[in-house]
């Protein structure tokens, strides 16, 4: 008879292949009061910064000038799902202080399986640098005072090459590289957010507010009708605004690994990813812990919630909202409405036209915000990619974890000189726009395998008491096929 454990005699957990949970209790949360919370909500921070220079500066923008802001209400679902996912993929790391990508590659068939499918995936959407290169844009209207056109795409080029190597030297600095992003992302929300408040309110018609305001329901004032679907309307582009308002696909994915560098919940025990400069070797688990439900421990449990509720709820998503109307507002009171902005302008757009109303300086202003804005959210998809992918490696191979005397950073800095590389190469494939609608479909599709298989890791692998209630998973459910309907309007629409 084999002495091998039987399959049942294993952990839940560790059937795919990877270690069990070690036991231990969940350390205890802050209790912030005032501005004491600003410095304890963080992954949200990162995850709106990244997201505000995607669906929100570019897509929406794209969206709104040609159909209307009608199409508003789809931001509004899509930041609430998402809002919803985000707060699951964190109930998980909390519990374990894992990334939920390790927890996808507890499930069957096996661990490696799902590390090269999450690892494809994470390629195919935050793979094509379309942020760095939409900066390029607004930064070549900042020295040559007109948007890029077809001749200028070797300019354009070469100034987007140059932001992943700013971008690079931006990611080796700091004790823990979360940390820089997060501090980053702070002061990119208060000036960008602020900066666009300011402009609504001494530029936007109160007609267009009020579009705005019943955009969010889908309802045109004007006509005083709903108008959820434009007549006409680009499927594709509809589907990866869908998508990309909020963070969108793999970023969201992405939010546990930050969550676990800050130290929420068990993370605090599993460790954190180091700069190159400023930061020293740590150490990092490679698999997380798992705490026994008892009064002390869920009351902590209970007290990690009311951080994640603050971070997402609070940040993300009242951040994702304002994030997205104010740009729509402002780009749609400047420029003429029906344009199709998706050129090597796109970002660049918003200033050339508000130039006519407010004077030279006040185009240079704005097209500065961009470029920090696109720059910023580059930084901090390269990052989240870079993050996850070392992340999978490292849980998944023995051999990796013993390189370099087991310092993670070996890894995360040969990770991101390969998408360095690949980043630049990509470049050259299509204009921005192209390429970020490429990832945004993406997105979509990854929403739909995602969001299902962080309901079965949340209502199997995690005990009983720790599991999601019902109306939490409902909402996964729907999430799934909300953005498959999108994803088959999409696909359905080209073939």
């Amino acid at each position: 008879m084999s002495s091998s454990p039987r399959i049942l005699d294993v952990a839940r957990e560790a059937q795919s292949g990877l270690p069990a949970w070690k036991p231990a209790d969940l350390p205890a949360p802050p209790n912030p009061r005032g501005r004491q919370w600003i410095g304890v909500v963080g992954p949200g921070v990162i995850v709106l910064g990244l997201s505000i220079g995607s669906g929100e500066f570019l897509l929406g923008p794209a969206v709104f000038v040609k159909y209307g802001l009608t199409l508003l209400w789809v931001t509004v679902v899509s930041v609430f799902l998402q809002t919803i996912f985000n707060t699951e993929l964190m109930r998980y790391t909390v519990a374990t202080g894992e990334p939920v990508f390790t927890g996808f590659m507890r499930t069957r068939p096996s661990s490696t399986f799902w590390a090269i499918v999450y690892s494809i995936l994470y390629f195919l959407q935050a793979g094509w640098p379309a942020w760095a290169a939409t900066a390029a844009g607004a930064i070549f209207f900042l020295f040559e005072g007109r948007l890029a056109t077809a001749p200028d795409a070797s300019t354009v080029f070469q100034i987007g090459v140059g932001t992943f190597f700013v971008a690079v030297a931006m990611l080796a600095v700091g004790r823990r590289i979360e940390r820089t992003l997060e501090l980053l992302n702070w002061v990119l929300l208060t000036v960008i957010l602020g900066s666009f408040f300011v402009l609504a309110i001494l530029y936007v018609p109160a007609p267009v507010w009020a579009g705005a305001a019943g955009g969010v329901a889908g309802f045109n004032p004007s006509s005083g009708a709903f108008e959820l679907f434009p007549p006409g309307m680009d499927l594709v582009l509809l589907a990866s605004l869908v998508a990309y308002s909020g963070a969108g696909g793999i970023a969201n994915v992405a939010l546990s690994n930050w969550a676990r560098d800050r130290g929420y919940g068990m993370g605090e025990r599993v460790g954190f990813i180091a700069g190159a400069v400023g930061g020293h070797k740590t150490r990092l688990e490679h698999t997380g812990f798992m705490f026994d439900p008892t009064p002390e421990n869920m009351a902590r449990y209970r007290g990690w919630w009311r951080i994640v509720r603050a971070d997402q709820w609070g940040v993300f998503f009242c951040g994702g909202l304002l994030g997205m109307i104010l740009p729509a507002m402002l780009y749609v009171t400047f420029v003429p409405s029906g344009d199709d902005i998706r050129g090597l302008g796109i970002a660049a757009a918003l200033a050339a036209n508000i130039g006519a109303q407010g004077g030279a300086i006040l185009s240079k202003i704005v097209a500065v915000l961009g470029a920090w804005m696109l720059f910023k959210t580059q930084l901090d998809q390269m990052d989240g990619m870079v993050r996850s992918l070392t992340d999978i490696l490292w849980t998944g191979n023995d051999k990796l974890r013993a390189w370099r005397g087991g310092d993670v950073r070996a890894i995360y800095y040969a990770v991101l000189a390969a998408v360095v590389v690949w980043g630049i190469i990509a470049l050259r494939i299509a204009q921005p726009i192209a390429l970020l609608m490429i990832g945004a479909n993406v997105a979509g599709v990854i929403f739909i395998i995602t969001s299902l298989h962080l309901l079965y890791v949340n209502t199997v692998l995690l005990p009983a008491a720790l599991r999601p209630p019902t109306w939490r998973r409902a909402l996964l459910v729907f999430m799934a096929v909300f953005y498959g309907a999108f994803s088959w309007l999409s696909i359905s629409s080209v073939l």
